[in-house]
């Protein structure tokens, strides 16, 4: 039976964590035993990347997700959908509602990252949905189209703050008042950004997956 796949998440990076630990082993052993330190903390470093792709998003995202309250109606959208993890969760949580996900299909983010896989993952998945190519910063959709609004692990990849920050604020454009915006990512704290745009900060948590600081945040439009 097909299993759906969600991808390894950050692939260059791993590649690259692996190649060091592996450098610093070698050159532990051969050279100069100093070395072990490096290694042991980039091998730590590459398990909790493997970790987090294969198990803890799946957890963020059923945390995230279950922290809404969903009618089953509603109408969503998934930014940077990705393989569409986020998007295939809120739409099994939808009775007369619709999911969309959009994304600019980077490898460099996600591993095999391609309209084409998060199709194949939806109806592995037994759930209908739309995806079209679309940026975070320039969403494709009139104000106040949604009800819900997710994102995972996609915006900390808009390197430019204000890019990021434009971003964010096509979140809220596109959200109806009322309506909420989900988003777990890396490094950056969105709270303070959704406060300022009319939000209510709903839940707030923090986790080390991708050995990196990681926010969960839920934020309802006032």
């Amino acid at each position: 039976m097909a299993k759906a796949n969600y991808g390894i998440d950050a692939p260059t990076v791993l590649r690259n964590l692996i190649i060091g630990a592996v450098a610093c082993y070698l050159l532990a052993v051969l050279m100069v035993p100093a070395f072990f330190g490096p290694a042991l903390g980039l091998t730590f470093a590459v398990l909790m990347m493997l970790w987090s792709s294969l198990y803890a998003k799946f957890k963020a995202r059923d945390s995230l997700l279950n922290g809404i309250p969903w009618r089953g109606d509603e109408r969503v959208l998934d930014v940077g959908c990705g393989h569409g993890l986020m998007l295939i969760g809120a739409a099994k949580r939808l009775k007369s509602g619709r999911a969309t996900g959009i994304d600019i299909w980077q490898n460099v983010d996600q591993a095999g990252n391609s309209a084409d896989a998060t199709r194949r993952n939806a109806e592995i998945e037994g759930v209908s949905v739309d995806i079209q190519d679309g940026d975070a910063r320039k969403i494709p959709f009139a104000d106040e189209t949604f009800d819900v609004v997710v994102s995972s692990l996609a915006l900390h990849n808009i390197y430019d703050a204000k890019e990021r920050e434009q971003a964010l604020s096509e979140i809220a454009r596109v959200t109806k008042h009322g309506g909420y915006a989900g988003i777990i990512d890396i490094r950056h704290n969105y709270a303070p950004i959704f406060e300022r745009l009319g939000y209510a900060i709903v839940r707030k948590t923090w986790s080390p997956m991708f050995a990196m600081s990681t926010r969960t945040m839920i934020a309802r439009k006032g």
